[in-house]
């Protein structure tokens, strides 16, 4: 099993920047994979940007040059950095994680709310 649990979300003017927080505990070892995912009101919740376990990473379209996604194993984290920050980023931010070994699945974290507003 892996609990995930996001920190770092808030109220943030257009163009600015947040930096979400992902802390992942239990069989972390068996984790391969790490992501962050969001979902805003009516919509499906969709692939914001993930990272594997040898640092490679991918990103939606629409954060490509303002998120970076980044992972400290030790740590068993994972982060979320966010730039120039839009309107239309405003939504629920989930972490996820892949673990391969003890319980394989997918998991997830409660969410944090990311609203960009002035």
């Amino acid at each position: 099993q892996v609990n995930l649990v996001e920190s770092g979300g808030g109220l943030v003017q257009p163009g600015g920047s947040l930096r979400l927080s992902c802390a992942a505990s239990g069989t972390t070892w068996g984790i391969n994979a790490m992501g962050w995912y969001r979902q805003a009101p009516g919509k499906q919740r969709e692939l914001v940007a993930n990272i594997i376990s040898s640092g490679r990473t991918n990103y939606a379209d629409s954060v490509k040059g303002r998120f970076t996604i980044s992972r400290d194993n030790a740590k068993n984290m994972v982060y979320l950095q966010m730039n120039s920050l839009k309107p239309e980023d405003t939504a629920v931010y989930y972490c996820n994680a892949i673990e391969v070994v003890v319980a394989p699945g997918e998991y997830w974290g409660q969410g944090t709310q990311v609203t960009v507003s002035s």
